[in-house]
């Protein structure tokens, strides 16, 4: 005999009840919003594998910012898009007082001193090789790209950076950052580590975006095996264990697992990074008519939340944030 005394329908009846027993919500303080700056004045270029998304001039970029500020996000995350001419191995333009990119973190904190700036330590925007790492004999050397990130990390500190993302997988680099930072007297200054970050297919726009794409090889050597979870269990403890406030997953939907193991296992707040390729997929997909773009943002977005991220670096800010503030 068939019992429905229970019927979960009930709760899913009307629009009303369904948002009140609703489980995970979407927050427009959940998101980080990445965002492209270049040298020059008066540039917006489009990034042709992700539309609606650009690569700002500092002054069209602080124009951008005003918008993005009042539809309620709190952070965003700068990459600097750099010329071959200003690249060399050792990406010594990432530390130079003098460089765009670092005057621009100082530019935007002085407009928007509440809005919070995390920024990207890797040397693949300033590399010759396009690498994250330092390249000696075709080899990605390990500690010695770890002075060169906290020469980075430093400078970002100094121009204003109020989180730190070191993006490049190199052993130990966590605690060097952490040390470097608090001996130069930045103890306030946080880090979301990217800890499982994955050699994935998805961050092809990205790197149209930066212009930063290996010049030779791949990245398999320093980012994650996508086969592989206790390995992300183990890079997460140690970023921890080295000072880490912010464990992050890279990429997001293809690693929701991950995001709930890591959610499950430490008590220190997970990101995930909802990347270019994820962006890419859908907005293409919506573009050609295949599918509702905003109900696939919303219910990608939803999903990241409900794996256990607590922040979500997203090209979906925007967007998300304008359909959540109805």
């Amino acid at each position: 005999m068939i019992n429905l005394s229970r019927r979960p329908r009930r709760n899913r009846k009307s629009a009303g009840i369904r948002e009140m027993v609703q489980e995970t919500t979407l927050r427009v303080s959940d998101f980080i919003y990445p965002m492209f700056i270049q040298e020059g004045a008066n540039q917006k270029v489009e990034v042709k594998s992700m539309p609606g998304i650009y690569r700002f001039s500092l002054d069209n970029l602080l124009e951008e910012l005003k918008e993005v500020t009042d539809l309620g996000i709190v952070a965003i995350d700068l990459f600097p898009n750099y010329p071959e001419s200003k690249k060399d191995r050792i990406a010594s333009e990432s530390y130079h007082e003098n460089t765009f990119y670092l005057k621009a973190i100082t530019a935007i904190k002085e407009q928007f001193p509440e809005l919070v700036i995390m920024t990207d330590v890797a040397m693949d925007p300033y590399s010759s090789d396009g690498h994250d790492g330092l390249v000696e004999n075709g080899k990605i050397l390990n500690d010695a790209t770890l002075e060169i990130l906290g020469n980075m990390s430093l400078a970002q500190a100094k121009a204003g950076a109020d989180i730190l993302g070191p993006s490049d997988m190199m052993d130990g680099r966590v605690g060097y950052i952490r040390k470097h930072l608090d001996t130069h007297g930045f103890t306030d200054v946080s880090i979301m580590s990217y800890s499982a970050k994955y050699a994935s297919a998805f961050y092809g726009p990205f790197r149209d975006a930066l212009q930063s794409a290996p010049k030779f090889g791949d990245k398999n050597s320093y980012q994650m095996n996508p086969a592989n979870k206790r390995e992300a269990l183990l890079e997460a403890q140690l970023d921890f264990e080295e000072g880490a406030d912010m464990l992050m997953v890279k990429p997001a939907l293809s690693y929701l697992d991950i995001i709930r193991l890591l959610d499950e296992n430490f008590e220190i707040p997970i990101a995930a990074y909802n990347v270019s390729g994820e962006y890419a997929m859908i907005k293409a997909a919506a573009l050609n008519g295949w599918l509702d773009g905003d109900r696939a943002m919303m219910e990608v977005l939803l999903s990241i939340r409900r794996a256990g991220a607590k922040c979500i670096l997203t090209y979906f800010a925007k967007e998300a944030a304008m359909i959540l503030n109805g």
